[in-house]
């Protein structure tokens, strides 16, 4: 499947708050993996900067990112980071639609 979409955004959490994230964060990767129809939708801690945590996404449109945003397992991970202490959320989505790496 070719991705048209491409998502890449950082979750920033006190360091120390990283063990407890990682609970609701693998429900959602899971989640997302069986019910979302990404092609690609992964997430690391950053190795040098402790508490940023990484995502990158490929959706095979812009239909499928929305349906994303909207699945009932979103809202749990919304409600996490909250209590889980969230410092910073950034987003950037961007359209690959001619399907030609560079």
């Amino acid at each position: 499947m070719i991705a048209k979409v491409a998502v890449l955004g950082t979750f920033r959490f006190p360091p120390e708050r990283i063990p407890e994230v990682l609970v609701p964060l693998k429900a959602l990767v899971d989640a997302t993996h069986e019910n979302d129809g990404c092609i690609a939708y992964d997430v690391a801690e950053d190795l040098y900067d402790k508490g940023l945590i990484r995502m990158s996404e490929l959706w095979p449109d812009h239909e499928s990112l929305e349906k994303h945003l909207r699945a009932p397992h979103i809202e749990p991970w919304r409600q996490a980071v909250g209590e889980l202490g969230l410092i910073s959320r950034e987003f950037m989505v961007y359209d690959v639609s001619n399907g030609k790496p560079l």
